[in-house]
């Protein structure tokens, strides 16, 4: 049984102690501009944290807000944490306010958060003016709430709030602030880069020099104003903090705080550092991309290490080198994060792109120089016209089975053969547009007429393309239109211009783009929307006919 007086025990799952993996996306990533975390929300993450295997969850604020307290007590009932431990988040205790009685920091100990993080100022300047106490007082006030909550049984990390600017006003009332922490049994001083403005070297050369003078084990806080905080964050480790502090995709307020996959990422595979308990680092990927949809948040398609974009190569000359090794023009194999490596198909593709491609999608081209010089060609000319396949795989996927059906002698086959299609777009006396499509196809040597109305002519012609199809391929009842872009497309202007239209389409396992140009947006929208439908026949098994 655990001494009243001793912080409660890890989970079974934690990684080793020497080395602190601290989320603080709940709490500081919140501050973000556009997340608004429900409870429910900050449960779903946490429960993605401790999956991913971080040491650390800090929960946020228990009484600043019913919210906090709330996902506190939800917390320890419905969460059995397997690798990490909850955090609190709070202040020393207030200027002339005797430490037992301070109700924010009862507060704190009322969360029965194992371990608690408390912000103090290490900065004079705040001291004096926003405290409007004395160095002294400040120093005592650390002191106090440190010694008293580690008697509580809690374990206790301290924030030095906006150190790195209060050390270059006065180095050594900063660091007397970090003395004097971990004197009263703070287990990590953090030192906070609160305002953003530092640099690599900079934190390198602080970190080093109040390591050697405290002795203290020390911690980093950056955010990402100059955008180093990736950065400032490993050059602290390089000089000796054993404690980082990040938010997952680097949420945050501002421009955002480090973030937690690519500094764990680097800590693992850069530094062979193990922060993560044994194939969680796989999970990376998986991971960032869940959070960010609890968060409502597009995952950033160019985020380092996870972004779909992280390991996608266009230009011809990669493709060549990475069709002999993928390593040639890769960091790292891309499987290590759960990421995986994606050939993009455009007018800058060469041979070995197309070849990379086909047997991304499963088709061995290897063999056939003719027909994938004429699929080079053929997507040059396209994209010529307007079209881009890099950002329809789809499309390109069509394309290229099209032309290795003519390459065995036969004609490309399909689902459907389109007669004509129309889109009427009513203005009525009332002020109120009504919306109707007509399309008339062939399938399965059937003639089909069908007619729909919707909120827009696209949206029309995607349900009468609906109606008309579902009872010959019910496949098409799971699939639906997710989103829909149009771009007005360079060189061309007003209303006589080129429009290249790219739309999504979900079956509920998967999404898949496809694109449509022409000088009518709606003939641009109609051949994605074909392409669309075809393309999700494909991928249900569906036999195109002859």
């Amino acid at each position: 049984m655990t001494d009243a007086h001793e912080p409660s025990p890890r989970p079974a799952g934690a990684v080793s102690d020497d080395f602190h993996v601290f989320d603080t996306t709940l709490r500081d990533g919140a501050q973000r501009e556009g997340i608004n975390l429900t409870v429910a929300d900050k449960l779903t993450i946490a429960r993605h944290l401790d999956e991913f295997g971080v040491g650390f969850i800090e929960g946020g604020w228990p009484g600043a807000n019913p919210r906090d307290t709330e996902f506190f007590q939800r917390a320890r009932e419905e969460i059995d944490f397997r690798h990490a431990q909850l955090v609190a988040f709070g202040a020393t205790r207030k200027a002339g306010v005797r430490v037992e009685d301070d109700p924010q920091v009862a507060a704190l100990l009322e969360s029965q958060a194992p371990v608690i993080t408390l912000v103090a100022k290490s900065h004079l300047g705040h001291v004096e003016l926003a405290l409007r106490t004395t160095p002294e007082e400040n120093l005592a006030m650390v002191r106090d709430t440190v010694a008293y909550l580690r008697a509580q049984g809690r374990r206790v990390f301290l924030d030095c709030e906006h150190f790195f600017d209060g050390y270059a006003l006065d180095a050594v009332y900063a660091k007397q602030v970090v003395r004097t922490a971990s004197e009263a049994g703070a287990d990590v001083v953090v030192l906070c880069d609160t305002n953003g403005g530092m640099l690599p070297a900079q934190v390198t050369a602080v970190v080093r020099t109040v390591l050697a003078d405290t002795g203290a084990r020390l911690g980093i806080h950056a955010q990402d104003d100059t955008g180093c905080a990736v950065a400032n964050t490993l050059a602290a480790v390089d000089a000796g903090a054993t404690h980082v502090q990040c938010t997952a995709n680097g949420y945050g307020e501002r421009v955002g705080n480090s973030n937690l996959f690519p500094v764990v990422a680097a800590l693992e595979l850069k530094y062979g550092r193990q922060v993560l308990p044994d194939g969680k680092l796989a999970e990376t990927t998986r991971i960032s991309h869940a959070i960010a949809e609890v968060v409502n948040l597009t995952p950033s398609t160019h985020q380092p290490y996870v972004g779909v974009s992280a390991f996608a190569h266009k230009a011809g000359l990669h493709a060549s080198a990475i069709k002999i090794d993928p390593d040639l023009y890769q960091h790292i194999d891309p499987a290590l994060v759960g990421n995986t490596m994606r050939m993009l198909v455009s007018d800058m593709a060469g041979r070995a792109s197309i070849e990379l491609k086909g047997k991304e999608l499963g088709i061995d081209l290897s063999g056939d120089r003719e027909l994938v010089g004429r699929v080079v060609e053929r997507v040059k000319e396209r994209e010529l016209a307007g079209y881009t396949y890099e950002a329809a795989d789809a499309s390109f996927e069509l394309l290229l089975r099209a032309e290795l059906q003519r390459a065995e002698g036969g004609r490309p086959r399909s689902y459907f053969t389109v007669e004509s299609w129309r889109a009427i777009v009513e203005d009525r006396p009332d002020g109120t547009h009504a919306n109707e499509a007509t399309v008339k196809l062939w399938a399965k040597g059937e003639r089909i007429v069908a007619t729909a109305e919707g909120n827009g002519p696209v949206n029309a012609l995607d349900r009468a393309l609906r109606v008309g199809l579902e009872r010959i391929y019910p496949q098409l009842a799971h699939m639906e239109l997710v989103d829909y872009k149009v771009r007005i497309l360079e060189g061309a202007l007003g209303t006589g211009s080129i429009t290249r239209v790219l739309v999504s389409t979900s079956d509920g396992r998967g999404e898949w783009s496809t694109v449509g140009v022409a000088e009518n947006v709606i003939a641009a929208s109609w051949q994605a929307l074909d392409d669309a439908y075809a393309y999700g026949l494909l991928r249900a098994g569906v036999e195109p006919q002859e």
